[in-house]
């Protein structure tokens, strides 16, 4: 996975005491994993893995940055990636290859991308087969996340590639601009997982995790707001598009001083 320097966020935000929040459980066993097995762990040829989710059952969302080779910038191949549904210690619920891949329209890859790129960091991914098994559901996606609402997280990561975590509980501790700051512990090979909240019982979707980050000297995630930018994907999808359109890089003001915002690169997980 690519490291990029850490990002500092002085939004003026307080970061709230959570003696809530959840530790990470990793979901090593067939009665842990239950639910879960949407999850998947995505392989991108030679240079790593990231994380993806089932939400139809052909069709897989996860971070658009893991599309991109990082010294040359170009696409990986859809026949290269590979989705591993709820892998686990050596085995998974289903395996499946990748026939398309579109990312947000909006979305440029530098190999350095700023946090007003994590509001478009999402791409679908086509499976060559559906998966239709009663043991892996896809998710449902929800809306209106606020600040201060609890969500969970799913997440393959370094250290931890051979079963997925889940962290139960931690929440959502400001928003900027297409993008949610969470206080869910993430690392690489993160990107791409759901953020989820619960509803009747039922997890569904409200962000995928796009890149790490400190607040106030605290390991945070950023997670991109999928409300809108996941109908614009799946509009690209429905086209028939399998291509990324380049835009001009997004032009961003940095401000010193008291109550200014300065934002360097963020660590894409």
């Amino acid at each position: 996975m690519r490291l990029i320097a850490i990002l500092t966020l002085a939004l003026g935000l307080a970061l709230p005491a959570m003696a809530d929040e959840a530790r990470l459980r990793s979901l090593e066993t067939g009665d842990d994993s239950r639910g879960w097995n949407a999850v998947g762990k995505l392989l991108l040829g030679d240079r790593g893995f990231c994380t993806g989710v089932l939400i139809r059952p052909d069709l897989v969302l996860t971070a658009a940055h893991c599309l991109f080779e990082k010294d040359s910038g170009s696409r990986i191949e859809p026949d290269r990636v590979e989705f591993l549904a709820g892998w686990r210690n050596g085995r998974a619920a289903a395996y499946r290859h990748v026939r398309r891949a579109v990312v947000h329209p909006d979305y440029a890859y530098s190999g350095q991308d700023p946090v007003d790129r994590v509001a478009f960091d999402l791409a679908v991914l086509e499976l060559d087969q559906p998966i239709r098994l009663p043991s892996v559901q896809p998710f449902g996606i929800d809306r209106g996340t606020l600040s201060g609402d609890r969500v969970g997280v799913v997440s393959y990561a370094q250290g931890r590639a051979e079963a997925p975590s889940l962290q139960e509980i931690c929440r959502v501790i400001g928003r900027m601009p297409g993008t949610l700051v969470l206080s869910c512990s993430v690392d690489f090979g993160s990107s791409g997982a759901p953020v989820f909240t619960m509803r009747e019982g039922a997890p569904r979707l409200v962000s995928v995790v796009s890149a790490k980050a400190e607040l106030h000297g605290r390991p945070i995630a950023l997670g991109t707001d999928i409300e809108d930018p996941l109908e614009d994907v799946l509009a690209e999808f429905d086209r028939g598009d399998g291509l990324i359109r380049r835009v001009q890089p997004l032009v961003r003001m940095e401000r010193a001083g008291s109550g200014g915002a300065k934002f360097v690169r963020p660590e894409t997980p």
